[in-house]
């Protein structure tokens, strides 16, 4: 493995890297991650996982903001490559360019992992590339059984979606929708649902426009946590009491449970970011040793209420 020149070092540290640990020597190994934020509090989680992962196992890594452009994420990628990198993990910005970055890693003979977003081409991923995450099909089932089941089934909701084509936003919503198709849910009726890009503030913009539409609701079910606390702002605002409508969002973030703790929000869904940092770069660690890994990695779902949020709280 070669180590890395101060020409290309420049050039990485030029194109906006963030160099979390110092480069030692040439035998170790080498990770380049790239998230597709770092203004998200789930991807916070997930970015120290990762981070303290790598330094437990004796390992250096740099990790980049991609900043939710995918022309940067590639970008990243690229530099990457070209500074010598043993392995690459990846939180896709969108999960339809994860075929070139596919390509651009095995062209290069070098190991990528995928972790939190489900790139589309997850079913003919290459021997040496990896995904980790939990099962979409999951979160947003779970979130709204119990919607229904707080509902007594029957009510109007309404749905905020994440980031249009973004897998894990198609496949949540998804979720709601089979539910809802039950025979104990068949009274739940969908009113409206948009976009909020998975976003606290867009999710706010969002339920501002629907109470100034005039919508009658009984319920908000949100892709992730930070458009439901965002639901929760706006409703607020306009003086809506909180226990006259259910809330429900996905990821069980710390300012979630604050919401929660509070009496504003009624669910949400626990991902264990810290798990899939954690899985992400032992994958990545193998596959460079190679040591072959499953290249699906699941890491459960779970159901987090008011009844049982403490033990979530101490996770946090």
């Amino acid at each position: 493995m070669k180590a890395f020149s101060k020409t290309l070092m420049a050039a990485v540290i030029s194109a906006g890297c963030v160099l979390a640990a110092p480069v030692h020597a040439a035998d170790k190994i080498k990770l380049g991650v790239t998230l597709f934020s770092f203004d998200d509090n789930f991807l916070s989680v997930l970015r120290n996982s990762i981070e303290q992962s790598a330094r437990d196992q004796g390992v250096d890594f740099q990790v980049e903001d991609a900043k939710n452009e995918i022309g940067t994420q590639l970008n990243q990628i690229q530099n990457f490559i070209a500074a010598g990198v043993d392995a690459i993990i990846v939180d896709t910005v969108d999960s339809d360019s994860t075929r070139a970055m596919t390509d651009y890693a095995k062209d290069a003979g070098i190991p990528l992992v995928f972790v939190g977003r489900r790139p589309i081409n997850v079913d003919s991923l290459p021997d040496n590339q990896a995904f980790v995450a939990s099962n979409e099909d999951e979160s947003g089932t779970l979130q709204t059984q119990e919607v229904c089941r707080l509902l007594g089934g029957k009510g109007d909701v309404l749905v905020m979606m994440g980031t249009l084509g973004d897998n894990a936003a198609v496949q949540r919503t998804a979720d709601i929708h089979k539910v809802l198709e039950r025979p104990e849910c068949k009274g739940m009726k969908i009113v409206e649902e948009q976009t909020a890009d998975f976003m606290r503030t867009k999710g706010n913009d969002l339920m501002t426009n629907w109470l100034t539409a005039g919508l009658e609701f009984d319920a908000i079910i949100a892709n992730n946590d930070e458009m439901a606390i965002g639901a929760i702002q706006a409703l607020k605002a306009d003086g809506r009491k909180m226990d006259s409508v259910v809330i429900a969002g996905i990821d069980a973030t710390a300012d979630a449970l604050t919401a929660m703790q509070a009496g504003d929000l009624d669910v949400t869904v626990f991902q264990n970011a810290a798990a899939q940092g954690r899985q992400a770069v032992e994958a990545a660690v193998k596959l460079v040793k190679g040591v072959d890994v499953d290249q699906k990695v699941w890491v459960p779902f779970e159901l987090v209420t008011p009844a049982n949020m403490d033990k979530y709280i101490k996770r946090n």
